[in-house]
């Protein structure tokens, strides 16, 4: 994946709580996938801003029941897993986070790109 396609991918992951938590299911065979198209850092950072805030927002009106309902990935009647809500926005939608931002992490280090810490000081701004 390129720079690029990595950034924005970082971004779109945050949009994907809409799908864990207010449908049932992510049907690859009903849903076509169109990567945004970005331009320059100020549009990834506008989109991870906008969908961080739905997130927050879906988050916010979602009843702590729905977490424990199950969840399905398929494609058509090909079914990859199914797992409570819990599990999938942990795993799908936090820890495929975490992977793709290590990864845009080390893209960034080998073209001597500052990044603040992620969960505290870095050596390139160890005052944090």
């Amino acid at each position: 994946m390129s720079l690029k396609r990595l950034a924005a991918h970082v971004a779109e992951v945050s949009g994907w709580w809409k799908e864990c938590l207010l449908h049932i299911e992510l049907d690859f065979a009903k849903w076509v996938y169109t990567p945004k198209v970005i331009n320059s850092t100020k549009e990834i950072v506008a989109l991870h801003d906008d969908l961080i805030e739905k997130a927050r927002v879906i988050l916010s009106e979602v009843n702590d029941e729905e977490f424990f309902k199950p969840w399905t990935m398929r494609t058509g009647d090909e079914i990859y897993f199914t797992m409570p809500k819990e599990a999938v926005v942990r795993t799908f939608c936090l820890n495929h986070l975490y992977h793709h931002r290590g990864q845009l992490t080390v893209y960034l280090r080998l073209l001597n790109i500052p990044f603040p810490g992620m969960y505290g000081p870095s050596a390139d701004f160890p005052s944090m």
